[in-house]
């Protein structure tokens, strides 16, 4: 597995592993299947797991715990806070003041069973507090020994800057895929400029990227997909025209459309490290061989001017779940 750098010393396999589907979201959870996924992960030298408090809500970084006590793995743990939410709901507010973000760390340091958190990231931007603020009461706990790294999530430029100004960010983690390119405007060369790494989170478009979903498609009962408007019927149908492009690629270089697409990620940059979220050890293998997959610059630039005549259409979340992403 290829290793890669996020800021100037975490240093993490390639592909991560985002660990959210094992409690909630996507449709019933399977803690044992969960516990096999994440054993088969550190066999194919996937390293770095992505959790959250509200996974569950804690329900996932306890999960991890688990994990870390029976299995003692070298890995590297990112978590995060700053969303507040009720079990059963999706209905969320943010929190980012410095108290809550010292309360959640000394929380998730006791689920996980850990001593650090490698990288603690805030989750959602309040609106109307500094991010000054936090970043200071981060600040803190890195010299404490609590975090090694701060991270921050669907962060603006000019937040990130004003962040990174007070303590170095070691990464940003927003929505990236072929289907979600709102950071390839701003946020991306902020962080190339500053030397932050970037991982993007859903690579695979919450699964669409792979092909799996058409205008048939019956979610299972928990399964948020269904009600995010870019996996309404109509904009599924519409849609397909993004997901013919990947799969007449995949056919052409004799590999998967989900290798395609993480694949054009990691083409993105030497720092961005994608976090393709599963519960089921076929599709973590077949995500793991997308480090194999290369693409020369002439290859890359004709398959960006097939994508840009495939414009996606509906939002990427509803107005609830745009909460928090700093405009």
């Amino acid at each position: 597995m290829e290793r890669r750098l996020l800021g100037p010393d975490l240093s993490v396999s390639a592909l991560g592993l985002g660990c959210m589907g094992m409690s909630e979201f996507y449709g019933p959870r399977d803690d044992s299947e969960s516990l096999t996924v994440l054993a088969r992960a550190v066999d194919l030298g996937i390293d770095f797991f992505d959790t959250a408090d509200i996974y569950g809500p804690h329900h996932n970084e306890e999960l991890l715990g688990r994990f870390l006590r029976e299995h003692k793995p070298d890995i590297r743990i990112a978590t995060k806070f700053g969303i507040v939410r009720k079990a059963g709901s999706y209905e969320r507010t943010i929190d980012n003041s410095p108290d809550y973000a010292r309360r959640c760390c000394e929380a998730s340091l006791s689920r996980l069973g850990i001593d650090l958190i490698d990288l603690y990231y805030v989750h959602r931007i309040e609106a109307g507090r500094p991010i000054e603020d936090v970043m200071v009461a981060l600040a803190d706990l890195v010299r404490a020994g609590k975090i090694g790294h701060i991270g921050l999530c669907e962060v603006s430029a000019e937040t990130l800057r004003r962040a990174h100004a007070v303590h170095p960010v070691t990464a940003v983690q927003t929505e990236y895929s072929l289907w979600t390119r709102d950071v390839e405007t701003e946020v991306l060369p902020v962080c190339r400029d500053l030397g932050i790494g970037f991982v993007p989170y859903s690579p695979l478009g919450r699964g669409f990227l792979t092909g799996a979903f058409d205008t048939g498609t019956t979610f299972q009962e928990g399964d948020f997909r269904a009600g995010l408007p870019r996996f309404s019927a109509d904009n599924l149908g519409h849609n397909q025209a993004l997901v013919d492009i990947v799969r007449e690629k995949a056919a052409e270089r004799q590999c998967t459309p989900a290798q395609v697409a993480l694949a054009w990620l990691l083409h993105k940059g030497d720092a961005i490290v994608p976090i393709p979220g599963t519960k089921r050890i076929p599709y973590l293998e077949d995500n793991a061989g997308a480090v194999d997959l290369t693409f020369d610059a002439a290859e890359m630039a004709a398959f960006d001017a097939a994508i840009a005549r495939a414009p996606v259409v509906g939002e990427r979340y509803t107005a609830e779940g745009m909460k928090g992403v700093d405009a």
